[in-house]
């Protein structure tokens, strides 16, 4: 997959089938659009292009938004890549670019930038200034400037009955079962791993702590997980604590994982970080005995998990 940072480094001669979207968790529902794009491509003799934009718009449109994806852009491509898609094209979202009628954002992105012969699109989708344009309007174009419009019709979205909404609603709500179902695959955390307070090492759990530099990605709800990541080509199984160690007077919240069986300085190291299964929210327990029990507890859990889930491991 090869992905470019404008519209303006797509090489305009590829005649393509695109789809337009934020795709924020490329989740169950994404995916059945963008198998409708590969299988258009293929029948077609077309490329595949996935058109997004980043920063999201309501980040640039609404700034005062709390506005949380579900992943960054970073692990957006990432994912992506996995699809078969084979041009990601991340178009800068800025005001100037917001106030493109709908006629400006068809002809200079769509027509003149990406070449477009068809779009894969839903039935929902509004586009150009003021998202005034719809899937009619799209259509009224596409007889214009010689496309097609392939609609993805409310039956069938509902069909898949996925959103982000839900996803990120269900990680906030602790129910990461859910969430995982609908995404098809964990959940995932990305970050470097930067030094703590050295608690946990005292208590016989020395912890590598994530630090996440963007702050619109999800965190899920507080507490104690069962964690996977492959470091340095091996899988590792350890349990994550989202929260504020409200035991040891902790105020701002860290993300901890301790990982088993690992002898390995992680310290600098950038870890893509599964969760797998929520064993409990965080407790304020009495004393370090009673916290060091729980987490006791917690790892006899996760390895049971791992063990029952994973024969192989």
């Amino acid at each position: 997959m090869k992905i470019y940072n404008s519209v303006s480094e797509f090489d305009s001669t590829i005649p393509t089938v695109v789809t337009i979207g934020t795709f924020d968790g490329v989740h169950l529902g994404h995916r059945k659009i963008i198998q409708r794009l590969v299988d258009t491509a293929d029948q077609e003799l077309l490329q595949t292009a996935l058109l997004t934009f980043y920063p999201h718009p309501r980040m640039v449109l609404q700034q005062s938004s709390d506005l949380k994806l579900i992943n960054t852009i970073e692990e957006r491509k990432l994912i992506l890549e996995e699809t078969g898609l084979e041009h990601l094209i991340v178009h800068p979202f800025t005001l100037e670019f917001s106030r493109l009628t709908a006629r400006e954002y068809v002809e200079e992105i769509l027509v003149k930038g990406l070449n477009a012969k068809k779009i894969v699109i839903g039935y929902d989708h509004h586009f150009g200034r003021n998202r005034t344009a719809d899937i009619e309007d799209l259509k009224a174009f596409g007889k214009e400037f010689n496309f097609e419009v392939h609609e993805i019709s409310k039956q069938d979205i509902e069909d898949v009955a996925v959103s982000s909404t839900k996803i990120r609603r269900s990680l906030e709500e602790g129910d990461l079962e859910k969430a995982n179902e609908y995404l098809s695959r964990p959940f995932f955390l990305s970050g470097d791993i930067i030094k703590g307070k050295g608690l946990g090492r005292n208590m016989g759990y020395p912890t590598a702590n994530l630090k996440i530099e963007e702050s619109y990605k999800l965190i899920p709800k507080e507490g104690v997980y069962v964690v996977a990541s492959v470091i340095d080509g091996d899988k590792y199984f350890g349990m994550m604590n989202i929260g504020t160690n409200p035991t040891v007077g902790g105020q701002e919240r860290s993300i901890e994982t301790f990982f088993f069986d690992m002898d390995m300085d992680l310290y600098g190291k950038h870890l893509h970080i599964q969760l797998l299964k929520r064993i409990r929210s965080e407790v304020k327990f009495d004393g370090l005995e009673a916290l060091i029990k729980a987490m006791k507890a917690d790892e006899v859990f996760a390895r049971n998990y791992i063990k029952s889930s994973n024969p192989d491991e």
